[in-house]
């Protein structure tokens, strides 16, 4: 598998380029403020085609180059139809401090790609010759999802990744007290989504480095079982 992350923009947001074993088909994972010129580099370097754009969540952070990109090279975006209004509206999914940053970064108002595809009701995509699965897992955004797929590289301990956006990252989970967030949701979706994923994921998330779900399991405040009672 061939996998590049990076971060970006002024909340350093991470972005991945994913592709299968020996194809030249990609995918690129939330492409968010000022990802487009990192995601074209990457592309060109290894010769990569994108089959689509994938957003697991509709911050600002994880999409304001997700047009740029899908409609560069006429491919649709993936996102939940819960968080498709921020796709024109930003600053509706961020609180004051950060409405008024994407006003100031904003040269032009943001608009949907020209293809957008919904992920309401999967639980597995099928794309760039890559497989899936999909869970909703909101409470840090309304339509927040979990995107997973098979690994088979190097590490033997991992059999797994997924990409989490904000939903859990190394050692905290994302907040829920912006517009769309909803703590008890939050506790739902960590109880029913991500403690039973197995040990042996990986987790890469929106923002910070990549962990594992046997350390979260075992560090992670927000994961104990006190903190996921609801």
């Amino acid at each position: 598998m061939f996998l590049a992350s990076f971060p970006t923009g002024h909340w350093q947001a991470n972005c991945y380029v994913v592709a299968a074993p020996g194809e030249a088909d990609c995918v690129v994972i939330d492409a968010g403020e000022e990802a487009a010129p990192s995601v074209r580099q990457v592309l060109t370097e290894h010769q990569l085609r994108p089959k689509g754009v994938l957003a697991t969540h509709g911050h600002f952070d994880h999409v304001a180059c997700a047009a740029e990109i899908a409609d560069e090279y006429n491919v649709p975006l993936w996102i939940h139809s819960a968080d498709r209004d921020l796709l024109t509206e930003p600053a509706a999914g961020l609180g004051p401090d950060g409405a008024a940053l994407v006003k100031q970064l904003l040269r032009t108002p943001m608009v949907e790609p020209a293809r957008v595809e919904e992920f309401d009701g999967l639980t597995e995509l099928n794309i760039a010759r890559l497989r899936f699965s999909v869970t909703h897992a909101p409470g840090h955004t309304e339509g927040s999802v979990l995107l997973g797929l098979d690994y088979t590289g190097r590490n033997t301990q991992i059999n797994r990744i997924v990409f989490s956006g904000d939903v859990v990252f190394a050692g905290s989970v994302g907040r829920t007290d912006l517009p769309g967030g909803d703590p008890r949701t939050m506790s739902r979706t960590l109880r029913d989504a991500v403690l039973p994923l197995p040990d042996t994921v990986a987790l890469l998330p929106g923002h910070g480095p990549q962990t594992t779900m046997a350390h979260e399991r075992a560090t992670n405040p927000y994961l104990q079982p006190a903190a996921v009672e609801i």
